[in-house]
């Protein structure tokens, strides 16, 4: 076996390229007896040392499309819906205002009225509880079935499905303490008056929190979670986003069109990401962010909650969300090490943290349950995806029909 300082040596490497090719599955790992550092098969780094190094392979890995779009346009400065940066409107504006903007064109100008819904439940008698975010795809599946079908698909009876389905997804979620819905305060708000605002009244974030936490939210902190709310409704043409179109070609409802997306959101690579992000950070807590960094790395795995196929620098998200974690917290103990975990990973890969990182960061300080930013994108995603589905039901319908190339006997 080679020490990790000798691999990198004979690939001629720095340590940090090594770990870097470990993330990405090029070299496997394992750990070494004191539990903690790494050590490498020395013939596999023989044999990569005489190949040379690695290179991306010229076979793509993904299929590429092209689809036209007006919601939302992504580049290394920002997110930007309907034109607008998702930076200022994470600060001044509810998911509801944004959710309009998406679904309809334009922020509304009137003071909020809060959405309605139905109370649905995911518990079936004498089987245990299912984990929140099995919770709320399961309560999506009965309100595809039982919330009354829109009259049309046009964008304002999509809108109007799309407030009932979010009202309906997040009241029907269990308690996790305090029923008393906190009230919102945003600077800039419509319908607010001076540059504190004034406390907003029945909000999806306000109602989420108390399915999140059990806890009454600390001054700001209601203000984080709608502003991650906002940050993640949409991010152009993700894979939950492709399969909504798709759905929506078919001319699926919109119940039907979320839970689409929700089934591919489930994935561990998508909307599941911030759990895994969630226990490093939490296995951070104890044994410290270098050593927590290290074991995902001695395991050969990506590091959870970093890197982004879109963005070569940091994710736009994450910078947004994580500020306002630190303006919200200051140099607490739990933001220090959510600091030391982005440190430690970009000394050792070179990577910036992505929003799931960052979810996960507020989900920890929050004391959510570990699939809470799971939960926290599903409800905010359910937005974007009925934008696209808008779009996709001007379109004429089916046109998503790709050939196969068989390859069997």
């Amino acid at each position: 076996m080679m020490t990790t300082h000798e691999a990198a040596k004979r690939l001629g490497i720095k340590v940090e390229t090594l770990y870097a090719y470990v993330s990405r599955g090029l070299v496997e790992s394992q750990v070494a007896s004191d539990g903690r550092s790494s050590v490498f098969d020395a013939r596999s780094i023989e044999e990569l040392a005489r190949r040379g190094r690695p290179r991306q392979s010229s076979r793509s890995t993904s299929l590429n499309m092209l689809i036209e779009t007006r919601v939302t346009s992504l580049s290394a400065q920002g997110v930007r819906y309907r034109g607008l940066p998702t930076e200022e409107l994470a600060v001044t504006r509810t998911f509801e205002d944004v959710a309009e903007l998406l679904w309809l064109g334009e922020l509304p100008t009137a003071r909020l009225v809060p959405w309605t819904g139905h109370s649905l439940s995911a518990h079936a008698p004498g089987r245990a509880p299912l984990e929140l975010g099995a919770s709320l795809r399961v309560i999506a599946a009965r309100a595809m079935a039982e919330l009354p079908r829109p009259g049309g698909l046009d964008p304002a009876s999509v809108a109007a499905a799309g407030r009932r389905i979010i009202a309906t997804v997040t009241d029907s979620l269990p308690a996790a303490g305090a029923r008393q819905i906190p009230r919102l305060t945003l600077p800039g708000v419509a319908g607010t008056e001076g540059d504190a605002g004034v406390p907003i009244s029945g909000t999806i974030a306000g109602r989420l929190w108390t399915r999140l936490s059990p806890h009454r939210p600390p001054p700001g902190m209601l203000a984080v979670l709608n502003a991650a709310l906002v940050l993640l409704a949409d991010h152009e043409l993700a894979a939950s986003t492709l399969a909504v179109r798709v759905a929506a070609s078919t001319r699926a409802d919109p119940a039907a069109a979320v839970c689409t997306g929700l089934g591919v959101l489930s994935g561990p690579l998508h909307g599941g990401a911030s759990i895994e992000a969630r226990a490093m950070l939490e296995r951070a807590v104890h044994v410290g962010a270098p050593r927590a960094v290290d074991e995902v790395l001695a395991q050969g795995r990506r590091i959870p909650g970093f890197g982004h196929r879109v963005y070569a620098e940091a994710d736009p998200r994450a910078v947004v969300l994580l500020r306002l974690l630190r303006a919200t917290w200051g140099r607490t103990r739990l933001l220090t090490v959510v600091d030391d975990v982005d440190a430690a990973v970009r000394a050792r890969i070179d990577q910036a943290a992505n929003v799931d990182f960052a979810l996960a960061a507020m989900a920890m300080i929050g004391e959510m349950p570990a699939d809470g930013g799971e939960v926290v994108m599903s409800i905010a995603r359910m937005a974007g995806w009925l934008a696209h589905a808008i779009e996709e039901y001007a379109e004429a319908p089916l046109r998503f029909r790709p050939r196969a190339s068989y390859i069997g006997r």
